[in-house]
Parts: structure tokens; C-alpha cells; sequence
């Protein structure tokens, strides 16, 4: 055989076997192929199936497998923990079947169906498998698949590797995209780890500070803040050169509430300065010029042009009547969205309790088409307005409910650990933050990402389950210690 093929065949039958004794490295393998979900699958009946899939049912067949064994090889019985955001899952689940009974298309309720069920899977197989010691590899290996992608975004950005479309400053650089095909669902891809680099940072920080103001510093505790300091420079440089409005929107929220969580300091700090903020604004109102012009006519220049950007997206929210609003180029993706939004807000409003079905806002969207706009785009873009449109009432409550519980979770988990762990948990409030704030926007449960947010939930539930036993473990040590002493 060729070289390549023999080490291919070879490097995967070892991986098989390491799998069937350890089916969690399926995680690790998952993590890194799910920025890829969109180019490595193939259209089979109107569903998409690829390599994400594939791995994903491998990694639970698995696992099933193992479960099945354990009698036998283990004399135990096979044993599934629920974890503590099943019950979360199983509601939302349960609420969204109900608008089945109002579906216009049952093949496209059916796939949107099956994403919940798989992110439900893969939360229970990695609440099952993974183990507290073993949390900084994956962490480590999520952020290593955004360093791929970000150093991918950014020879795109600036070799101009890409359509003509997405050209930039005058053509000098190019919207960074990754292996997403389009720069916004890159950009949230970037968000949805960025925040978790933030917290390591700052708990790099943290752990190197004395050694950073010694007079001696040691040159290990340097290299290691520095190493960790370096991943959260590359994601943000490659975020900004996707020039993704909602992702920037996303991450800037994300990191302000990844500080405030991370410290009452900094909290305290970051309010003094949204103060600061807010009388500047102030000020500036009475043309004091603390805030420089921006001339929209130099579009050469980055910094004109990314604010100009968010101008015209504030201009063009203004817009009423977007039927027969004048379309350009500043303004065409924000008439887009207020196009789809005023569709989905229809559609909620006609079928105000079950919606339009789970999964069918593009199926139903030519019903409610407003003015030229006839293409779908498969979402809403605001995530709050499209679960409204297709399960009504009742399902938008449900999905409420699910993240409620789940930030109750993470909270109990900031406070229970500490150090590495409380960063990383620290972190996933960020990433979830992330989400939300984006899906003002756009839909980040695409392309493989609500697997990354399954992925991170069951982390955090993992770190709350363990944070919770520590203090009982201690507790229990201090009474058998005081009956000892007695």
C-alpha cells in the first residue's frame, strides 16, 4: 500500500481499539471534526449526513456497547446517570413535540427534533464517561479547534483567499469565514470558545501575578501566562477579521460578563466604567467632540469602516416599512433580518400557542414573504422570534425554562470550585452568554454547534456534580477527625 494509506489504516485501527476500551477519545476526535460538519457530509433525502454523524453514532454505539458488557466483564450492572440538566432536555423535548401537531412539513420537524435528541446524547455520554481530571484535555482540545480555525480565518483575511463578495477596506483584505462557508456562522463559532480563553487568561493571571511583579521572575511562570495569554489574542484577531457584527455584539457581552462573574473587583470596575461610558455619551450629546467624526466616505480606513457598519445597521433598524425600504449595499443583510423578523412575529401571531411546527419556519416562510425578500435563509435570524414562530407560546416558555435551569447550574458550579476549574466554568457562563446574544441575530444551533453547547454543558454539569461532592467529602473528614480526637 502507499505510505499515507498503510499509516491511515494502521493510526484508525488503533484509534478503534483505544475506543472500545475507552469510548470518551470519540469526544476528543468530535470536538475537532464538528467545525468541519459542513464541508465532510453529503445530502441523503433531504438530511444532511456527514463525518459529525458518523463519529457521534459511533461514540454511542460504543458506549452502548460497553454498558452492555459490564455484567458480564465488570459484574455490575449497567448504570446511566441522568446528570443534572436531563430533566431540563426531557421538558424541552416533551414541549416541542406538542407543536408536531400543528407541523406543515414532518421531515423538517423531524431533523430539528433529532438535533435536540443528539444534543441530549451527547450530554449523557460525556456526563457518563468524562471524568474531573480529565476536563483540561478537553478543554484544551476545544480551544486548539478554534486555533485551527482562527488561524485558517486569518490567512483568509489577509491573503484574500475567498469570494469577491466578501472583500474588505477597498479590496486590501478579506472577510474571514474558516470552513463555514459564511463569516457569521465563524464568527459564532469563535465566540462560542473565546470566552473560555478569556477565563484562562485571567486565571493565568491570576496564578502568575507575583511572579510577573518579582524582581526575579521565573522564567517558567512567564512562558506559561504567555502561552496561555496567546490563543485569546489569535481567536479576537480572528474575530474581528469576520467582521461579524453579531458574533462582536456577542463576544462583547460574553466577556463583560465572564469578568463580572470572575470577580467582584472587576465587577465593580467594569460597572464604574459603563458608568464612565454613559456620562461620556452624555457629554458628547452637547457637541463637546470627545467622540471623533466618522467620515463614511473613507471607507479605506478600518476603524471608519467598522464603525460605519454599525451605524447603518442602527440606521436601517429604523426602517418601518421594509416592503418598499430602498435597498443598498449598506443596508441589505439588516433589511434581511427585519425582513425575517417581521415574517416570524406572522407567523407567531397566527398560531400563537403550538406554532407552525418544530423546524418549519422555512417551510412556511413563503406564506409570509414581506416584499422582495423570498428566500428563507432556513432561520429567522433571532432565535427567540423563530422558536416563537414554530412552537408557539408554550414551546419559547420551555426554552426559557431550559436555560434558566442551566445558568442556575452554572452559577452553582462557578461557586463551588476553584482555580482551573473555576475558569473553565467561569468560562461556559461566557460561551453561553455568547449564544444568546448572538441568536439576537442570527441561529448558532447550525453546523454542528449545538453539539459544541452540548459539549460544554456537560462539562459544566460535570464540574457542578464534582463541586458538589468535595464539600460533603470535607465535611465528612472534619466529623470523623473531631470524633478521632474525642
Amino acid at each position: 500500500m502507499p505510505l499515507s494509506l498503510a499509516g491511515l489504516l494502521v493510526g484508525g485501527t488503533v484509534f478503534f481499539v483505544v475506543a472500545l476500551i475507552h469510548p470518551i477519545v470519540y469526544l476528543y476526535l468530535l470536538i475537532l471534526v464538528i467545525p468541519l460538519s459542513s464541508l465532510l457530509a453529503i445530502e441523503v433525502g433531504g438530511v444532511r449526513v456527514g463525518l459529525m454523524e458518523v463519529i457521534l453514532a459511533l461514540a454511542l454505539s460504543t458506549w452502548l456497547l460497553k454498558l452492555l458488557s459490564a455484567p458480564v466483564i465488570l459484574q455490575q450492572k449497567p448504570k446511566i446517570r441522568l446528570g443534572p440538566l436531563s430533566g431540563a432536555f426531557f421538558l424541552f423535548l416533551g414541549i416541542i413535540s406538542i407543536s408536531w401537531l400543528t407541523t406543515f412539513s414532518l421531515g423538517a420537524s423531524l431533523v430539528e427534533t433529532i438535533k435536540w435528541i443528539e444534543m441530549l446524547a451527547i450530554y449523557l455520554f460525556v456526563y457518563n464517561l468524562l471524568s474531573v481530571q480529565h476536563i483540561k484535555w478537553v478543554v484544551i482540545t476545544i480551544v486548539m479547534a478554534g486555533l485551527i480555525q482562527a488561524g485558517l480565518g486569518l490567512y483568509q483575511f489577509i491573503f484574500k483567499v475567498g469570494p469577491e463578495g466578501f472583500l474588505l477596506f477597498d479590496g486590501r483584505f478579506l472577510r474571514a469565514y474558516g470552513t463555514f462557508a459564511q463569516p457569521n456562522p465563524y464568527g459564532g463559532y469563535l465566540g462560542l470558545i473565546l470566552p473560555m480563553a478569556l477565563a484562562l487568561t485571567i486565571w493565568a493571571f491570576n496564578q502568575n501575578f507575583s511572579t510577573l511583579l518579582s524582581n526575579k521572575p521565573k522564567l517558567i511562570g512567564l512562558l506559561s501566562f504567555g502561552v496561555l495569554c496567546l490563543p485569546l489574542g489569535l481567536l479576537l484577531a480572528a474575530l474581528l477579521a469576520s467582521q461579524s457584527r453579531g458574533a462582536l455584539l456577542g463576544f462583547a457581552a460574553a466577556s463583560v460578563i465572564t469578568l463580572m462573574v470572575w470577580s467582584k473587583k472587576i465587577a465593580l470596575a467594569v460597572g464604574s466604567i459603563a458608568l464612565i461610558g454613559v456620562m461620556m455619551g452624555l457629554i458628547s450629546s452637547f457637541s463637546l467632540a470627545l467622540i471623533p467624526t466618522i467620515d463614511a466616505t473613507d471607507t479605506g480606513s478600518p476603524y471608519n469602516a467598522v464603525v460605519q457598519r454599525v451605524v447603518d445597521a442602527v440606521d436601517a433598524l429604523n426602517i418601518t416599512d421594509v416592503a418598499n425600504a430602498e435597498v443598498t449595499d449598506a443596508n441589505f443583510a439588516t433589511l434581511e433580518r427585519l425582513a425575517h423578523w417581521q415574517a416570524a412575529r406572522e407567523m407567531w401571531r397566527d398560531n400563537l400557542w403550538l406554532g407552525v411546527g418544530i423546524g418549519n419556519y422555512a417551510a412556511v416562510y413563503p406564506a409570509y414573504t414581506v416584499g422582495p425578500w423570498r428566500d428563507p435563509l432556513g432561520h429567522a435570524h433571532n432565535y427567540l422570534l423563530n422558536i416563537g414562530a414554530e412552537t408557539g407560546l408554550i414551546g419559547i416558555t420551555g426554552y426559557l425554562i431550559f436555560w434558566i435551569l442551566t445558568f442556575g447550574l452554572l452559577w452553582a458550579a462557578v461557586q463551588n470550585n476553584g482555580n482551573f476549574h473555576k475558569a473553565v466554568a467561569v468560562g461556559i457562563i461566557g460561551i453561553i452568554v455568547h449564544l444568546h446574544v448572538h441568536n439576537l441575530v442570527d441561529n448558532l444551533y447550525v453546523q454542528g454547534m449545538y453539539l459544541h453547547v452540548a459539549i460544554v454543558l456537560a462539562l459544566a454539569s460535570v464540574l457542578y456534580s464534582s463541586g458538589r461532592r468535595e464539600p460533603l467529602q470535607r465535611k465528612s473528614h472534619g466529623h470523623l477527625t473531631a470524633i478521632h480526637h474525642r
